[in-house]
C-alpha cells in the first residue's frame, strides 16, 4: 500500500478554504458539509443512507483506531460524498477489524481530507450554520461556478436511495449473533407480527431490532403506493430515517395521510419517517442551523432524560404545539435537551408513535432501544 500523500483543499461555499492532505488524487467533489460529534461509529456513518449528499466532518481527533469489519455496516453502500477528519489512523488495533480505514479509504476511492483543523471549521459551521463544500486538488482550475450546482436542499435524495424492489426477512433466514441488545425474555411473543418497513434510506440494524422481537419484516420502496401496502396486510408500519428535506418527499407524505386515515394501521416513524408522520398529521418542519449529528443528545421532559443517537439537518416546528387543536390531537413525549427542538410525539386517539432520534442507535447508547418492543406492544393490544 502507497504512503504517498497528495495536497487537498476543501473549499466553503463562503470562500473559506482548509489545506490538507489525501492518500490518492481525488477527483472534485460537492456535497453538504455537516459534522458528527461521536467518539465513534465511523463506519455506521459512511453506510448511513442518511448521509447521502454530506461531506462530513468527524470532530473527534483521529478515526480509523478500529479499522472496519464485515458486521457494522448500516447499507450496502458508502453513502457520504466525503471524509473531513483531523488524523486518520494508518492502522487498526481490534480482534474484529477486517482491513483499516486508509486500506479501505484507498480501496473504495472515498473522497477525502485530513491533516485540517476540524475544530475550526466545526466552529465556523456551527456560527454561520452548515454550508455547501468542494473538495479538490489545489491545482484544480476551473473555480468559477464551483457551487453553480443543486443544494441538497433541493434534491429529492430518497427516491435516489431506496431499495428498487420489495423483499421480506424471516427470524431463521437471519443470522441475530450480532445484535447488540440487552437479552431477556420479555422479547418472546405467542404471536409473530408482519411489519412493513418504507425504505426512505433504511439501516439495516432497523431490521435487526425488528427480528429480534420474533417479527417477519417487508421492506418497500419509498415510491410504494397506500394499495400496494396493503396487499402485504402488514400488522405494523415503520416509516424509516432517510436523508434531506421531507417536504421533497411528497409522495410519502400523501401514502402516509392515507395510511393515518384509512388504514388503522400502527404507524412507528423514525427520524426522516418522525418527520413525515407530523407533516401528514398537519404539523410543519424547518431546516437546523446545523444539525443534530452524534451519540450523545440527551431528550426527555419533566426530570426524564435518555441520551440518543441523532442524524437529522430538520426538525419538527415547535410553533405548532401552541395551537390547542394539536395538543388535542398529539403529546409531545420528549424535547431534545440541547435546544428544546421536538424530538418525540405521540398520537392521543390513533396508534401513532415518532422519534426524532434513533432507538436502533447503530452506533450509539441503547437508552430508547425499548420503542421496538412498545411498538410491538401496541400491535398485540391492536389485534387483541
Amino acid at each position: 500500500m502507497s504512503n504517498s500523500l497528495y495536497p487537498t483543499v476543501l473549499y466553503l461555499q463562503d470562500g473559506t478554504l482548509y489545506r490538507g492532505f489525501s492518500f490518492f488524487k481525488i477527483s472534485p467533489s460537492f456535497g453538504e458539509v455537516v459534522f458528527n460529534t461521536g467518539m465513534t461509529g465511523y463506519q455506521e456513518i459512511f453506510s448511513d443512507p442518511s448521509y447521502a449528499g454530506q461531506m462530513v466532518v468527524f470532530t473527534y481527533p483521529e478515526i480509523g483506531n478500529t479499522g472496519l469489519n464485515k458486521h457494522d455496516n448500516e447499507s450496502n453502500f458508502i453513502h457520504i460524498k466525503a471524509l473531513i477528519a483531523k488524523n486518520i489512523s494508518s492502522f487498526s488495533s481490534s480482534w474484529r477489524s477486517h482491513v483499516s480505514l486508509q486500506e479501505y479509504i484507498i480501496q473504495k476511492q472515498i473522497p477525502h481530507i485530513f491533516g485540517l483543523d476540524t475544530r475550526s471549521l466545526t466552529k465556523h459551521l456551527r456560527l454561520f450554520g452548515v454550508t455547501n463544500g468542494f473538495l479538490l486538488n489545489p491545482d484544480y482550475k476551473n473555480k468559477i461556478n464551483l457551487f453553480d450546482r443543486k443544494s441538497i436542499n433541493n434534491l429529492d435524495l430518497v427516491r435516489k436511495i431506496t431499495s428498487r424492489k420489495t423483499y421480506c426477512i424471516y427470524n431463521n433466514q437471519y443470522n441475530l449473533k450480532y445484535i447488540n441488545f440487552k437479552l431477556s425474555n420479555s422479547h418472546v411473543f405467542t404471536k409473530k407480527y408482519k411489519i412493513l418497513v418504507l425504505d426512505l434510506g433504511l439501516k439495516f440494524n432497523i431490521l435487526r431490532k425488528l427480528l429480534f422481537w420474533g417479527c417477519s419484516v417487508c421492506i418497500v420502496p419509498a415510491t410504494c403506493n397506500y394499495n400496494d401496502i396493503l396487499k402485504h396486510n402488514p400488522d405494523g408500519i415503520i416509516l424509516s430515517n432517510g436523508p434531506g428535506n421531507p417536504l421533497l418527499v411528497k409522495y410519502v407524505i400523501d401514502t402516509a395521510k392515507k395510511l393515518i386515515k384509512f388504514s388503522n394501521i400502527p404507524i412507528f416513524g423514525i427520524c426522516m419517517g418522525h418527520q413525515i408522520l407530523n407533516i401528514a398529521l398537519g404539523l410543519q418542519t424547518f431546516k437546523l442551523k446545523f444539525g443534530h449529528r452524534g451519540l450523545n443528545h440527551p431528550c426527555g421532559l419533566n426530570k426524564y432524560s435518555e441520551i440518543t443517537s441523532q442524524n437529522h439537518g430538520f426538525a419538527v416546528n415547535q410553533n405548532a404545539f401552541m395551537n390547542q387543536n394539536s395538543l388535542k390531537m398529539f403529546s409531545v413525549k420528549y424535547l431534545n435537551l440541547n435546544d428544546l427542538t421536538v424530538s418525540s410525539t405521540l398520537h392521543k386517539k390513533l396508534p401513532i408513535l415518532s422519534v426524532q432520534y434513533h432507538p436502533e442507535a447503530s452506533p450509539g447508547p441503547h437508552d430508547s432501544e425499548y420503542l421496538f418492543e412498545v411498538f410491538v406492544k401496541l400491535i398485540d393490544c391492536i389485534i387483541d
